[in-house]
């Protein structure tokens, strides 16, 4: 039995619901990193960071690839990078909106204070 669409896009939008795998996929679109370049730039333990990419690796959102006695991780496709940026857009909207907001108040708290 398949599972419809929308109880799949839920699934995936609760993989990314923690930060430190966003993190790990936002730093992985800039380059590939090794697990100890991921390490200095997330505050995590080892452990937990082992976790999350587990859990990214077995959705196909990373891929992991043994170079020596290291393991190299790098976004699996352009589509997680576009997921990413739609996301930051998203984002601008709503703080865009939330900024003119915040004009408004204080504008009309300049005018109410100005009688």
């Amino acid at each position: 039995m398949s599972v419809p669409l929308y109880e799949a896009k839920a699934e995936l939008f609760r993989l990314l619901g923690h930060p430190v795998r966003i993190r790990v996929l936002e730093l992985l679109q800039v380059r590939s990193m090794q697990v100890r370049e991921l390490l200095a730039e997330i505050e995590v333990e080892a452990t937990g960071l082992s976790q999350h990419l587990a859990v990214l690796r077995r959705s196909g959102m990373v891929t992991a690839q043994r170079e020596g006695s290291t393991v190299v991780y790098a976004l699996a496709g352009g589509g997680v990078a576009e997921l990413l940026r739609a996301a930051r857009e998203l984002l601008t909207q709503k703080l865009s909106g939330q900024n003119e907001l915040l004009g408004e108040l204080l504008a009309e708290k300049l005018d109410s204070g100005a009688r």
